[in-house]
């Protein structure tokens, strides 16, 4: 099919304009042959804001030296950008589910939309492939929408397909999307996973993300059955489950026998099994993590991580400290959701103890540090020592079942914290 709107790359990103605001599409699709075009054009631009979830690879954009050119607001905080953050770049504090609002509702314009598709099917429609999440509010509220044309996007449906006479510009490249290695999980990893997986039901639909956590609990489910999913992202763990028939949605109320998910992170074997796969819905994340849609599933099983987590509950995922790290993204969203359904279990999954032994249950949070999860949303936290089980005990409770799956070397410190704390009270639950 001969492409509308084609020109290079040089071309398309001369529709970008000085004070325009950008969204560029994120994860394994961040279309990097675009944003390098972007990038070479800073000295013909002036304040030009960017807006995205996390993104892979190179992002030049926020290079000090381009700072007149160039500012970010990030919904979600990357590795690439992370040591920007406070100088070229910032965070927006936002659930995951409340991002397509803030372009639908007008709280904020988009000028310019870049995105990373496949080629067009005989019909014209190409797909957003591995990323869905908000880039699809982007493109209906969006002025102006510039796409790579890509052979090496993986053809996925739901909300992902897009007709070609959308895009104001089409530049065809043929550009390898970001590929998430595996890492086999530690030994403390494949102990929280074994765990978890002890307390994930026949039946369950599970949301969980990426990583030797996530990779571990799933490894330790094939011997469960009928397992669903409905995430806001996935990666290649599942596919030997879907393979081996253990997930297959049959007991799923909202979107049976399909996988739901806003995007996908992973190698080339995942990207292959999502291409033209229609048991695969890659779908606006609105509908993803909206509440009242999860709650809908039977046994939701959230598996959600954490920077540190006091003994009284409060989960820190965002921030170490002042610090920004990652982002609000999508837990409460899950978290709340899972609790909300019928035999859900919303999960906090964390080693004990940080690479240099510093213990993540503590008695306090750090001065600064982000409460993403309330202690009232807190139920289940697993570590390698087992699993506490938060909903409905008192303070003190929660922190002697805390205490109780930290690492042992920080136990009696915890212990102190808790006489400190609440002294001789009684347990009377």
């Amino acid at each position: 099919m001969n492409l509308p709107n084609k020109m290079t790359a040089e071309a398309a990103v001369k529709l970008i304009k000085s004070g325009d605001r950008v969204l560029i599409q994120g994860g394994s699709a961040t279309p990097q042959t675009l944003i390098k075009a972007m990038v070479a054009r800073a000295p013909e631009l002036k304040g030009v804001k960017i807006v995205h979830l996390h993104t892979e690879g190179a992002c030049g954009y926020i290079a000090p030296e381009l700072r007149e050119s160039f500012h970010t607001s990030a919904f979600f905080i990357g590795g690439n950008i992370r040591k920007m953050i406070g100088d070229t770049a910032d965070y927006i504090p936002i659930f995951l589910s409340d991002i397509p609002s803030l372009f639908r509702q007008g709280y904020m314009s988009l000028d310019v939309v870049l995105v990373n598709v496949s080629p067009p099917d005989q019909h014209g429609f190409c797909s957003l492939g591995v990323s869905v999440d908000i880039v699809i509010s982007g493109i209906e509220q969006g002025k102006t929408i510039i796409a790579q044309i890509n052979p090496k996007m993986p053809r996925t449906f739901g909300d992902a397909i897009v007709h070609i006479n959308k895009f104001d510009a089409c530049v065809e490249v043929d550009e390898e999307i970001y590929e998430m290695k595996f890492v086999a999980p530690s030994a403390e990893e494949q102990a929280i996973g074994k765990n978890i997986a002890g307390i994930i039901d026949d039946g369950a639909t599970l949301q969980m993300g990426i990583g030797g956590i996530p990779n571990a609990v799933l490894s330790y489910l094939m011997n469960h059955k009928n397992l669903g999913v409905h995430t806001e992202m996935f990666s290649e763990g599942i596919v030997d489950l879907v393979e081996k028939g253990i997930v297959n949605g049959s007991q799923k109320k909202v979107n049976p026998y399909k996988i739901v998910s806003g995007f996908a992170m992973g190698t080339r074997r995942l990207y292959d099994f999502m291409d033209d796969n229609p048991e695969i819905e890659m779908l606006d994340i609105a509908y993803v993590n909206d509440t009242s849609i999860i709650r809908q599933n039977p046994k939701v099983t959230a598996i959600n991580s954490a920077i540190e987590i006091d003994i009284t509950g409060q989960i820190c995922a965002d921030s170490i400290g002042t610090k920004m790290f990652s982002g609000v993204g999508g837990q409460m969203d899950f978290m709340r959701g899972a609790a909300l359904s019928e035999g859900g279990k919303p999960i906090i999954a964390v080693t004990s103890t940080t690479l240099k032994g510093v213990s993540k249950i503590v008695p306090t949070l750090k001065e600064g540090a982000g409460v993403v999860t309330t202690r009232a949303h807190a139920r289940f936290v697993v570590t390698e020592y087992g699993v506490a089980e938060l909903f409905g005990k008192t303070l003190r409770q929660r922190a002697e079942s805390l205490r109780d799956i930290a690492h042992p070397d920080h136990r009696e410190t915890i212990d102190q914290a808790i006489f400190k704390r609440f002294g001789h009270s009684l347990i009377m639950i």
